[in-house]
């Protein structure tokens, strides 16, 4: 993390994060991905600079706001967008038209899981605009993801606490700790699924 982009978050707090997100949500390329930037604001919030609730509720809002907003320019704009491919818009048309179809394949589950990647998260919501998914359809799919993303690598900031750029480098880069997160995540429900099952079979039957 640039000192001076840590030295930015920490003087500007939710607005820099809000910000950065937005910002990166919309498609501007950043030296730095959104994905660090919010387990560096986690790591904040556990050092006490931040609220944890307040950074969560800024992270899922930038990045619903920000994606929103591309899936609207390009539900109205898009194809006249992509016929004139202007240079300051980098969007690979080949990644776009696989999107395309697998969203139109799975439906707005599709869009919920592509959302979870990062680097390919942008596209789907510039495909979901371009097969005009309403919003209505978009916004909840877009809010989950932006829970579960975003929202996933505030906490993960906050619970690994100083230790956090140590776990970047041992796990890898965004990718692997979004799908490391997601794995923790379907283990933990899995379990206490399982627990509950356990407990159920526990309990004595009453005879009538």
């Amino acid at each position: 993390m640039p000192s001076e982009l840590a030295d930015y978050i920490v003087k500007y707090g939710y607005i820099a994060i809000f910000s950065l997100v937005v910002i990166q949500e919309l498609g501007v390329p950043n030296p730095v991905p959104t994905e660090l930037i919010l387990l560096f604001a986690g790591y904040l919030a556990s050092t006490g600079i931040l609220d944890v609730k307040l950074a969560f509720i800024t992270a899922i809002s930038g990045d619903l706001i920000g994606t929103t907003i591309l899936c609207t320019i390009f539900y109205a704009f898009g194809h006249t967008l992509l016929e004139n491919h202007p240079k300051w818009l980098p969007i690979r048309k080949d990644k776009i038209d696989k999107l395309k179809n697998i969203i139109a394949t799975r439906g707005k589950w599709g869009i919920f899981v592509w959302r979870l990647i990062p680097y390919i998260r942008g596209y789907a919501s510039v495909a979901s605009g371009l097969l005009g998914i309403p919003l209505k359809v978009f916004i909840p799919m877009a809010g989950m993801s932006a829970v579960v993303a975003s929202g996933g690598y505030i906490v993960i900031g906050y619970l690994l606490g100083d230790r956090w750029e140590y776990f970047v480098k041992k796990i890898g880069g965004p990718t692997n700790i979004i799908i490391t997160a997601v794995c923790i995540l379907g283990l933990v429900y899995i379990g206490r699924h399982v627990w509950k099952q356990i407990k159920k079979r526990k309990k004595p039957s009453v005879e009538v």
